[in-house]
């Protein structure tokens, strides 16, 4: 019963992902989100850890100290932004680097989707910002990306997904790299 709701979750997240994606203009990005997710590394940690209310990842950390579908998972996946940590050429120690748009863009799509997977008729446009709020993202995320991604949260917690995902469309992924993104957020505030 487990593995059936374990593939029923991560394959709704999918389609979510994927028509958000479709919306942007993002279809390669939308159609192999989280492939991944189905191998037997990832599937099988997911099923036995499988509760329905969040990521069975965070129940495997919990039980065993770490995730290792996790591990496996952010290796493979470039949305994430801990796929994108690397050793800093001007500081010493781990860093994050700057991620394509079109990776962040698949990144705020995913936490979207996962928001509303978990949190059902809970949730709300400000959902995904305040799940950002309270991770330790802001700590490894390059400076540019996280701009961008805290753009796009609050445009969406403000405006709503329609404005957001048109502004998206027809201004982020039109620019050529981060020239004017974050700026916006900045002037509303």
């Amino acid at each position: 019963m487990k593995a059936w709701q374990h593939f029923c979750t991560i394959t709704n997240h999918k389609i979510l992902v994927m028509k958000n994606c479709f919306r942007v203009g993002l279809y390669r990005q939308g159609l192999l989100h989280d492939m991944s997710k189905y191998m037997p590394s990832e599937f099988l940690v997911g099923c036995r850890y499988y509760q329905g209310t969040r990521s069975p990842n965070n129940a495997e950390r919990e039980i065993t100290g770490c995730s290792t579908a996790w591990l496996h998972h952010k290796g493979r996946n470039k949305h994430h932004y801990e796929y994108w940590i690397d050793y800093g050429l001007e500081q010493p120690g781990l860093t994050g680097m700057k991620m394509p748009k079109k990776y962040v863009i698949e990144m705020f799509m995913d936490r979207i989707a996962a928001s509303k997977v978990y949190m059902k008729e809970n949730y709300t446009d400000s959902s995904p910002l305040q799940y950002y709020d309270n991770g330790i993202a802001g700590q490894l995320i390059h400076e540019d990306t996280r701009a961008l991604l805290e753009e796009l949260l609050h445009m969406l917690a403000e405006k709503g997904e329609r404005e957001t995902f048109a502004y998206i469309k027809n201004t982020v992924l039109k620019t050529h790299d981060y020239e004017n993104m974050g700026k916006n957020r900045r002037s509303r505030r």
